[in-house]
């Protein structure tokens, strides 16, 4: 209610500006996956998918990793049922916690580090987000580490209407309401606006969330050739969840049960982000993007006791044990990032030249707090307190060579160096680690036909050893090179007449994994994992008529298995990778009405890396069995400022698991339901 206070403040005031409102002539400058004006994913030597905004209209997801489920080679597992804390993961690599996916915001990186500990605890809420860029070739280099299954771009939306309010309501006490409101000017070059988001629901296994969401952007143009941009956020959220989940009898008799309801995630963020692009020629510009931002993690979690098939119980409070461990973390993130492109002939050949520097800079509070006062206890004694540091710096550089209008070839190589310093802080041990990654490759297009593109790509893709892996807790150096893909993939895209097409084989060879290994002097990790993935991804889309289309994408992955290192049986399949996800739809538009119906089916998958088929007696292993969901949503506009909406998910209301991490048996959604409205002032 605070924050819907301080946005009717917001929107009142910017609704005394009395500016022209011409919002589709402002552009704020933004370092974007897929640049409209370096060519878009024509130019790109790799696969690439674009959730565009009517997309997410159409499909009205739930979250974003929930938006994801329509991209080809993405496997997105819900855990706690809202996306608030995303499991993504891209052509067979784990989705726990997105740690081998890069995702960024408007270019800037979201995950609370990239050196220290880059698992995933947050993510936008969807309502301000209007598209997705998915990246999954050799230029993913350009934009940092973590990039072995690709690169996810967020787009957030740019206020420049005069206002817009939505609420929905839905099942389990779900409730959201959003407050947009802005202005612009073409004559004097600014826009500017703000998003305001406050949402609750109780859970479908009673796993509620209290979330509220504030986002400022606007930008300038300073003469003719600079321009500015600046966006501001804040984001809090309470949820009710917790690292255990249902055991197998709960599953089967009371699967929306929450076995842990004292357990709660507590986070909160505040991030800023400036844009600044200067046009130097008409074929010379530079963009810099400055971002910062700030992450508290809290996730208080009572102290498992037992696990039986029946049900988990937990230490009992009151008493001089410990009941509840607050495992509490800190991150700040400060970069700078700045590309040069050029446009240029040399030779009788076409050249576009991008040469790029970063300067990143992380820190990481990592606490640990117990108590035996309660259930509910916040504060306790500290028992654990590290502070970590990572200083890191990136140069880069790509060209494109076009040799023909039809055929370019781009190569690039990026060096990163980095340097991780871990400290305990109760007994004042401290250890250094520090390394270079250089991280090259090619790829290649060409137009062989108006309709259809070629393209290819080899590249490597790597991730840096986390700090409590690269450093012990007796502060040795376990000298670990960073974690490391060769990927090679053919594909082609295009359209024809009513069709729109993409196809893409793959192959990941991802070695170098880090894995436990008693060694002399300390060393306790090594690089020594292996483990080879490939397949192929496709979509393809119809216009049946005017009104009705369909379209459809599949991911077939035959080949995720171990090849040696202790990360598991040799031959073995990598759990959480299943052979086949695919999803179908049906589109229906006409007259401000449309209806969408959609399918999505994920094959079985197994949950540890010994294959394990039979279910063990606290569910964390067994096999995952296949399962299949329907979605239908519908938008209706009556008029111009009015639109209605809704949603049902999982309408056949079907049960299936939906992971068994990180302890225990995580259902699916049930059937639950969506509606809503939207009124635009003008």
């Amino acid at each position: 209610m605070k924050n819907c206070l301080i946005a009717s403040v917001l929107i009142s005031a910017l609704g005394g500006i009395s500016l022209p409102l011409m919002a589709k002539e402002i552009e704020l400058p933004s370092i974007n996956v897929v640049d409209r004006f370096e060519g878009g994913a024509s130019s790109i030597p790799g696969a690439v998918d674009i959730v565009s905004p009517e997309e997410m209209e159409m499909i009205q997801p739930a979250s974003l990793q929930d938006a994801l489920k329509i991209v080809p080679g993405v496997n997105a597992r819900d855990e706690e049922g809202y996306g608030a804390i995303p499991n993504i993961g891209i052509r067979g690599l784990s989705p726990n916690r997105s740690t081998k996916v890069l995702i960024l915001e408007d270019g800037a990186p979201i995950q609370p580090s990239l050196f220290l500990s880059n698992a995933s605890y947050y993510s936008p809420p969807v309502e301000r987000i209007s598209s997705i860029e998915v990246l999954k070739g050799a230029t993913g280099l350009r934009y940092g580490p973590n990039t072995i299954g690709g690169v996810i771009n967020y787009q957030s939306k740019t206020p420049l209407k005069d206002g817009i309010v939505k609420g929905k309501i839905g099942s389990h006490g779900y409730q959201l309401l959003e407050l947009e409101a802005g202005t612009s000017s073409e004559k004097n070059g600014m826009g500017g606006g703000i998003n305001v988001i406050t949402s609750e629901a109780n859970g479908f296994r009673n796993n509620g969330y209290r979330m509220n969401d504030i986002l400022v952007k606007g930008g300038v143009a300073i003469g003719q050739s600079q321009w500015l941009g600046l966006k501001l956020t804040h984001y809090q959220n309470e949820i009710n969840t917790s690292y255990v989940g249902l055991r197998p009898d709960e599953f089967i008799h009371t699967p929306t049960k929450n076995p842990a309801p004292d357990d709660q995630f507590l986070s909160n963020r505040t991030s800023f982000d400036i844009n600044h692009e200067l046009e130097i020629n008409t074929g010379t510009k530079l963009k810099t993007l400055l971002y910062w931002s700030q992450l508290e993690r809290n996730f208080w979690r009572r102290d498992v006791a037992t696990k039986t098939r029946q049900g988990t119980s937990f230490v009992e409070c009151g008493g001089e044990a410990y009941c509840v461990t607050g495992r509490n973390r800190n991150f700040d993130m400060l970069g700078l990032d700045s590309r040069l492109f050029t446009h240029y002939q040399a030779l009788g050949i076409q050249n576009e030249t991008e040469v790029g520097i970063r300067l990143h800079s992380e820190t990481m509070s990592n606490k640990t707090e117990r108590s035996n006062a309660g259930p509910r206890a916040r504060t306790g004694i500290t028992t654990g307190n590290e502070n970590n540091d990572a200083k890191a710096i990136a140069l880069y550089l790509q060209n494109r060579f076009l040799f023909t209008d039809e055929f370019a070839v781009t190569p690039g190589v990026r060096v990163e160096s980095y340097r991780q310093i871990r400290k305990n802080e109760m007994n004042g041990i401290k250890g250094e680690a520090n390394n270079t990654e250089i991280v090259p490759g090619i790829g290649a297009t060409w137009q062989f036909l108006p309709e259809i593109q070629f393209y290819s790509s080899v590249y490597k893709g790597f991730a840096p050893a986390m700090i409590s892996a690269a450093i012990s807790g007796d502060g040795i150096d376990q000298k670990l090179d960073a974690e490391r893909s060769m990927n090679i993939e053919f594909g082609l895209r295009g359209k024809a007449q009513q069709w729109t097409y993409e196809a893409a084989a793959f192959r990941m060879d991802f070695s170098n994994q880090i894995v436990n290994q008693a060694l002399s002097g300390g060393i306790s990790k090594t690089n020594g994992g292996q483990s080879l993935h490939q397949g192929a991804e496709g979509a393809l889309g119809y216009a049946i008529t005017s009104a009705w289309s369909v379209l459809a994408n599949a991911t077939y992955i035959p080949v995720a298995e171990f090849k040696g290192g202790a990360l598991g049986p040799v031959g073995n399949r990598v759990p959480y990778t299943p052979k086949l996800t695919t999803n179908a739809g049906v589109n229906y538009s006409k007259n401000g009405f449309k209806s969408f119906l959609n399918a999505y089916y994920v094959s079985s998958q197994y949950a540890d890396s010994a294959n394990t088929e039979a279910e063990s007696n606290d569910g964390t292993k067994g096999l995952i069995p296949s399962f299949i969901t329907l979605n239908w949503s519908v938008v209706y506009s009556p008029q111009k400022d009015l639109k209605l909406f809704g949603v049902i998910r999982n309408l056949m209301d079907k049960k299936y698991i939906s992971g068994r991490s990180p302890d225990g048996i995580f259902p699916g959604a049930e059937r639950n339901f969506e509606l809503g409205l939207a009124y635009q002032f003008y």
